[in-house]
C-alpha cells in the first residue's frame, strides 16, 4: 500500500454506512441526558464510594503489620475505615456523585451533537475521498 492509500483509509472509513452505530449514538445521548438515569447513576455512585469509605481496613492492616512490622500499616487503629485513613472527606460520595450527574449530561449532550453532525461529516468524507480518488488518477496520468 502506497502512503496515500494508508491516508485515505480513515477517510473511506468515515464515508462507510453506519447506521446502527447513529442509532447506538442517539440511544446513548438519551440515556445520559435522561434525568432519571443520571440520577441512577450518581446515586449508585455515591452509595458505592460512600460504603467504601466505610470499609474496616483494620484487620488488614493487621494483616500487613503482622508480615512487616516496620510498615505504617502497623500504627492503624483495628478499627479504623478506609475513609478515616485515607482523610477522605465525609461528602466525597455525594460530590463524586455530582460529577457523574453533570459528566453524564455533558456526554449525552456531545453524543447528540455527534449523531447530528453524522451525516454531515460522512458527506465531507465521501467528498474527500472522491478528491483524493481524482488527485490519485490524476497523479498516475
Amino acid at each position: 500500500m502506497t502512503r496515500w492509500t494508508l491516508a485515505a483509509l480513515p477517510l473511506l472509513a468515515l464515508a462507510a454506512p453506519v447506521p446502527a452505530q447513529a442509532a447506538d449514538v442517539r440511544d446513548a445521548a438519551e440515556a445520559l441526558t435522561d434525568p432519571v438515569e443520571t440520577d441512577h447513576m450518581a446515586e449508585t455512585v455515591t452509595v458505592l464510594v460512600d460504603a467504601l469509605m466505610r470499609t474496616n481496613i483494620g484487620p488488614l492492616a493487621q494483616a500487613i503489620a503482622h508480615v512487616d512490622p516496620d510498615s505504617s500499616a502497623a500504627s492503624i487503629p483495628p478499627d479504623a475505615t478506609l475513609g478515616e485513613v485515607t482523610g477522605s472527606d465525609p461528602d466525597y460520595g455525594r460530590r463524586l456523585g455530582d460529577d457523574v450527574r453533570a459528566t453524564s449530561r455533558m456526554a449525552g449532550h456531545l453524543a447528540a451533537a455527534a449523531a447530528a453532525y453524522a451525516p454531515v461529516l460522512k458527506e465531507m468524507a465521501r467528498d474527500m475521498a472522491a478528491q483524493w480518488e481524482r488527485e490519485r488518477d490524476a497523479a498516475r496520468r
